[in-house]
């Protein structure tokens, strides 16, 4: 197995799909991150707040809540607490749910 070959199968990992199971993260599409709040009154912000709200993420290295979608499979959508130093998903929950602690 040549070097490239290996690096690709190294960084596949799994994803427990709350509607259809386990599968390879290849089937799913990463949303962004999780649980960012609308504001109510949009017309009101300025053009930084606005951009702010539109653009700016946390992108830590650590755990991070998202959102993904089966977008190869049921095509729902639903939320990840992944470390993203490693790929290590810690849960696996529904769009409304609250986040595990």
């Amino acid at each position: 197995m040549n070097m490239e070959r290996r690096l690709w199968h190294i960084s596949m990992f799994i994803i427990k799909c709350p509607y259809c199971g386990k599968r390879d993260h290849s089937e799913f599409s990463y949303g962004g991150e999780a649980h960012i709040v609308r504001p109510k009154q949009p017309t009101e912000l300025s053009d930084d707040q606005w951009s702010e709200y539109l653009f700016m993420r946390k992108n830590i290295k650590g755990l991070q809540y998202e959102r993904w979608n089966h977008s190869h499979g049921c095509r729902q959508w639903f939320n990840v607490a992944r470390d993203t130093s490693n790929d290590k998903i810690h849960s696996v929950y529904k769009m409304g749910e609250k986040p595990p602690k």
